[in-house]
Order: structure tokens, then sequence, then C-alpha cells
């Protein structure tokens, strides 16, 4: 099997190349900086391809089974639909997409959630096989908490109280992997969550279990995290994720489905077992 992974230098990108070459497969991992990459573990055939570039994705693509596609820039809405055009050129049989879940959530009109509605259309109606995977919010986003959990043992974030069925993305990349490889995925949707919804509060109490030293919770106001996100990330994103926050505090991401146990027969991991596996990281 030849897969094409498209975004591999992140966290789900880097394990499903892992998973495939591990699995026997000849993987082509595509990013724009391939000595970062390298640096950072991608493992497989690490291929310099720019989104941008139709030129460059073809050269990168031609002759491979499946791709898996994971962007992350709203802002950019070009590189999804230069990555599927050079798919549907050089005749790629497969392509998986990685999109969120916020999507089947009616209520979610923010910019990135928009943004994944149009990817996803576009993968489906682009006359090659497809599967889009919607995993909820990354477990890995808890390592944000890294820096002043080791420096003071508080971890800060907004709506402490609030919950999500966040995933693990080990199980997304697992996910992911099977998917490329198994038959019986295209025209599907999975929708990857964890087994149970928890709340930031709840987070720091089962870090502070696996690290055996005492963590304490603040809460973050409203104001103060929108001028964090506005000071780090273009107003547009920052305002996404403002109204994914308030979205969560009304309880929409709450729910938890099935998809980890159906295409890999097992039970998603939950919070602890991943904060044990990261526990060196938070000091």
């Amino acid at each position: 099997m030849r897969v094409v992974v498209a975004g591999a230098s992140g966290t789900v990108g880097r394990l499903v190349v892992g998973e495939l070459v591990g699995a026997g497969c000849y993987v082509r991992a595509l990013t724009r900086d391939p000595g970062a990459a390298v640096r950072a573990g991608v493992g497989g055939v690490v291929v310099r391809a720019d989104f941008g570039d139709g030129v460059s994705l073809e050269r990168a693509l031609a002759g491979m089974d499946a791709l898996l596609v994971i962007t992350s820039d709203p802002l950019r809405p070009d590189h999804d639909e230069r990555v599927l055009g050079a798919a549907v050129r050089v005749g790629v049989g497969h392509v998986v997409k990685v999109s969120a879940l916020a999507v089947a959530d009616a209520g979610a009109g923010d910019v990135i959630t928009c943004w994944q509605r149009v990817c996803e259309q576009r993968v489906r109606e682009c006359g090659l096989g497809w599967t889009v995977l919607r995993p909820r919010a990354f477990m890995s986003k808890a390592l944000a908490w890294g820096p002043l959990v080791r420096e003071r043992g508080v971890v800060r974030a907004v709506y402490g109280s609030s919950v999500n069925a966040c995933v693990d993305p080990g199980d997304v990349a697992a996910v992911a992997a099977r998917v490329l490889t198994e038959p019986g995925h295209q025209g599907r949707c999975y929708e990857l969550t964890g087994p149970v919804a928890v709340c930031a509060r709840e987070q720091t109490r089962v870090l502070a279990r696996v690290l055996g030293r005492p963590l304490r919770f603040e809460e973050m106001g409203v104001e103060e995290a929108w001028r964090l996100w506005r000071a780090r990330y273009p107003e547009p994103y920052a305002r996404a994720l403002l109204e994914s926050a308030e979205r969560q505090r009304a309880g929409a991401k709450a729910g938890v489905s099935a998809g980890v146990r159906q295409v890999t027969g097992r039970a998603p991991a939950g919070f602890a077992d991943w904060a044990r596996r990261h526990a060196g990281f938070f000091g």
C-alpha cells in the first residue's frame, strides 16, 4: 500500500505515519520543511511539498494509492483545494480528510467550522473514493498547560467546568491508518471522541494523580482568554476559539460517539491513559 500523508508534521500526521510504516506501507510524508519534520520524528519518506504549489503536490502524489489530508489554516482555503486537485489529476484512489466534529453542530458557524464544512463538501464531490474523520478536540491540547504546571503547579483555562468529549490523537491516528489501508470505509464519515466528556477541572485532578503531586485549577476569565488568543492568532481565528468555548459551555461538545471502537475494534483511550503516556512533559 502506498500512502501520502499531507500535513505530516503535526501530532496526528506524525502518529499516522508511524502506524502506516509499522504496518509495512510505503509512506510519503509531505511537509514544507523536511529538516524540521525529521527532527520532530516524522518517519516514512519525507518529501518537500507546499500546499500552495500544485506542481510539487502532483509530484508527491504521483503513483500513490491513498491520501490523508490534514490541513489547519482556515485563512488559506486554497490549501485543501490544491492538494485535492492534485490528487484528482494524478488519479489517487482514495482520499481521507481529517475534519472536525463541530461540522455536525448546526449551531457552529465560526470561521474554522465553516471552512471545514467547505473542505468536506469538496472531498465528497471530487469524484475519488473518500472518507471523512471528524474528531472532537485532541487531548494533546493539555500540553499547553505544561509550562505553568512545571513552574507553579497550576492549570488555567476558561469555563473550567464545561465538558468536552476530547479524543486521544493516537486513536485518531489508529482510525486513519485503518481507514487508509482496509476496504469498506469509502463513502463513510466517522465521529471520533474519547470515552467520556471531561472538563478542565477534572483533567487537572487526573494530572495531579498521574504526577503524584498537588495541582491547582484557576478559572480564566473570558476577557483574559480573548486577549491571549488575540495576541497569538489572527482575529477571525481568535473569535472562532471564543465561540467554540461558548458552545462547549452550552453542552455542545458533551456527546460521545462509537467511531473509534467501530473502526479499531477497541475502546478509545481516556484522558488518564493519555496523561500517563505524557507525564514526562509535565515534569
